[in-house]
């Protein structure tokens, strides 16, 4: 057998034995993540086989779309480890949620929003295998449209959408599932602004029930104030993380008011992977959608099994490099989550 045969056998096999793990519903569980300066800013998984999905970026924030396997090493904890399978992520189904702020801040900027995620809309979903959910909020998340593949439904229901001045108006009923906490806020203000709490309740009720291996987000937009959540921004984070859901978040926003919190929603959507957009005007508005179509359909997929067996629910670090020196000229930024905690197998959380 000569070396292209060798070559192509074994990264069938490698295929064969992800698909295998795949099918037996060994993906890694996301169970808990900090902000991304936290070394909790992590995974947990309950198997061997964890995966990283890596976004490259150039200077100039351009996608790098030509990697190749051997341009890249994993390491866990400083040890090399064997990649399964490497391979870019360009057909995965994508189950997206809507996030729409409709607070008071947001009254002058809602129309092109709109406008924007319905292009982002006809241009992205497929109606066959892709769908979407539309969530307003302001105090409380209102499932306006919860996840289809019907175009016609989530358009509608995003013609339905409407600031709040200051209790929603629409049809969508409250998302529920967050309790009280004692000491803390019993319910948000009529009128206040609840960010945790929607992404909160978008990724544990809505995202973590879409079936199937699916490529899971979060497209926020807002202003960054949060006024009233019962949630923290870390445990909003923590629930989106489990529900393997990264957030794109469009800071936009009415000047007459507070302004966009540019650092919490930095913080917010790369402590899951994503980008935080701050666009100016419509136009740019537009190019913030386009560019997080662009990103959902060029990812890279990293599998290993981890040569530590040891599954003791410590941290592990994990680490991407570039190993290939003619990549070093024009450095490239690589985007993924830094690690996770080796549960036992089938220990529970």
């Amino acid at each position: 057998m000569d070396l292209f045969a060798q070559h192509r056998r074994s990264r069938l096999l490698a295929s064969i034995a992800l698909a295998l793990a795949l099918l037996a519903g060994t993906v890694p569980i996301a169970l808990r993540a900090q902000t991304p300066q936290d070394q909790d800013d992590v995974i947990r998984t309950e198997t061997n086989l964890t995966n990283i999905l890596l976004t490259a970026t150039d200077k100039h924030n351009r996608l790098i779309t030509n990697l190749r396997e051997e341009d890249l090493r994993v390491l866990e904890d400083g040890v090399p480890q064997k990649l399964f399978t490497f391979q870019r992520e360009t057909d995965r189904p994508l189950s997206i949620a809507f996030l729409i702020d409709v607070s008071a801040s947001e009254e002058r900027t809602l129309p092109d929003e709109k406008a924007a995620a319905r292009t982002f809309i006809e241009t992205i979903i497929r109606s066959t295998k892709d769908e979407a959910a539309i969530i307003p909020f302001t105090d409380y998340a209102y499932l306006e449209q919860a996840l289809t593949r019907n175009v016609l439904g989530i358009y509608q229901a995003l013609e339905r959408v409407e600031v709040a001045l200051p209790s929603y108006v629409g049809t969508g009923r409250p998302i529920s599932g967050i309790a009280s906490k004692p000491g803390g806020v019993a319910s948000p203000r009529e009128g206040s602004t609840a960010i945790w709490d929607a992404i909160t309740v978008s990724a544990k009720e809505i995202l973590a029930r879409s079936p199937g291996l699916r490529r899971r987000a979060i497209i926020l937009l807002t202003d960054g104030q949060d006024t009233s959540s019962r949630m923290t921004k870390n445990e909003a984070v923590d629930q989106a993380l489990d529900a393997e859901t990264v957030i794109y978040a469009i800071g936009i926003g009415d000047s007459r008011f507070e302004g966009v919190n540019r650092g919490v929603l930095n913080s917010l959507a790369e402590s899951t992977g994503g980008r935080a957009f701050f666009p100016k005007k419509g136009t740019d508005l537009n190019a913030a959608f386009a560019e997080i179509e662009q990103e959902l359909r060029s990812q890279y997929l990293l599998a290993y099994s981890s040569s530590n067996k040891n599954r003791n629910g410590a941290f592990r670090q994990t680490r991407v490099e570039l190993v290939n020196t003619q990549l070093f000229k024009d450095p490239l930024k690589l985007r993924y989550r830094p690690g996770y905690f080796a549960k036992p197998l089938n220990s529970g959380r």
